[in-house]
């Protein structure tokens, strides 16, 4: 997919310096940067989405997930997934432009693209310390709570910037 940075000493490395395509991984090379995150026992933090159409909402969103660890993994849904979760008419932007731009962002540390429209496989598989999603969500409808709880993780909901949504900027848009 995109070359990778490896990162040796993670004391010293400030991960919002990564080259932004060094920021965009596969996901054997995140499970790899998760192995690396444990062994300097760092936590990290994971959500994921479409993200459509970056806007405030997302940056306040991103920013507070970051805030719940040293790492955030931003995984979003590949062109197809997105799709079948929002309509044939989106996404609007292509995964490889959403990916860039989400790993432009200082509070985002890696992106991941997955297939599924559910990330449940790639949650069981990565295990991160903290799961986050947005307060659309309650904790019984979160995918992956259970195996991030069986794992001693914790699960978290960050409150929507009420007013900004994807889908309301497209509706603005058809007028």
């Amino acid at each position: 997919m995109f070359a990778h940075f490896a990162v040796y000493d993670l004391r010293l490395y400030n991960f919002s310096l990564l080259p932004m395509t060094a920021k965009i991984l596969s996901h054997s090379e995140l499970m790899n940067e998760r192995q690396r995150l444990r062994d300097a026992g760092r936590k990290l933090v994971f959500t994921n989405g479409v993200f459509d159409i970056l806007h405030v909402g997302h940056v306040r969103y991103l920013r507070e997930a970051r805030s719940l660890g040293d790492a955030l993994v931003v995984a979003i849904n590949s062109d197809a997934a997105a799709r079948q979760l929002k309509g044939e008419l989106r996404p609007l932007t292509n995964e490889n432009e959403r990916a860039e731009i989400l790993a432009a962002l200082s509070a985002v540390d890696y992106v991941t693209v997955f297939d599924d429209v559910s990330p449940r496989s790639l949650i069981a598989a990565l295990l991160p310390d903290v799961l986050v999603k947005g307060g659309d969500y309650s904790m019984d409808t979160i995918v992956g709570a259970k195996d991030v709880y069986a794992a001693g993780g914790r699960v978290e909901v960050v409150p929507t910037v009420h007013g900004f949504s994807t889908t309301n900027i497209v509706n603005k848009l058809k007028g």
